[in-house]
């Protein structure tokens, strides 16, 4: 399985929204960008790809910037993937599965698609606010009054 830095970075960047948010309200490109030590022309890329997803919203303006649209509990690493525009699978060998001439004897193509399947099943189950709470990252996530 292979995720690229895009993928990687939409997760890396949502948990420090998270967290920023919390404290600030929306957070701007250039605050995750400097928090993160990513890019901002690449973060823009990504966020706006997440806002089109309808995971996080913006607002213009002075004391603008993103927040999620979602409550953290519904939004998983599978949709963050997806939206940055990734695809969880696994790649099975040195051809695509629809260029392959062995698929119909090739006992080994099960093993890796179920593989595939577990990863995103697991992606599909992770959710940000399972991550922060895992992490006691997120006041109220753990309890604590905000």
């Amino acid at each position: 399985m292979r995720v690229t830095t895009k993928g990687r970075y939409a997760l890396r960047a949502s948990l420090a929204l998270a967290i920023l948010e919390e404290e600030m309200g929306p957070v701007s490109i250039n605050t995750l960008s400097k928090q993160e030590n990513i890019s901002p022309v690449f973060l823009e890329q990504i966020f706006f790809k997440l806002r089109k997803a309808g995971i996080v919203s913006s607002t213009r303006g002075p004391g603008g910037g993103f927040s999620f649209a979602q409550s953290l509990d519904k939004i998983t690493v599978k949709q963050l993937i997806d939206a940055a525009g990734e695809k969880v699978e696994h790649v099975f060998c040195d051809k695509r599965i629809e260029e392959c001439e062995r698929v119909g004897e090739c006992m080994s193509h099960h093993v890796w698609f179920d593989v595939s399947a577990l990863v995103k099943d697991y992606f599909e189950g992770i959710t940000l606010a399972s991550i922060l709470k895992k992490h006691g990252k997120c006041r109220r996530l753990s309890g604590a009054k905000t």
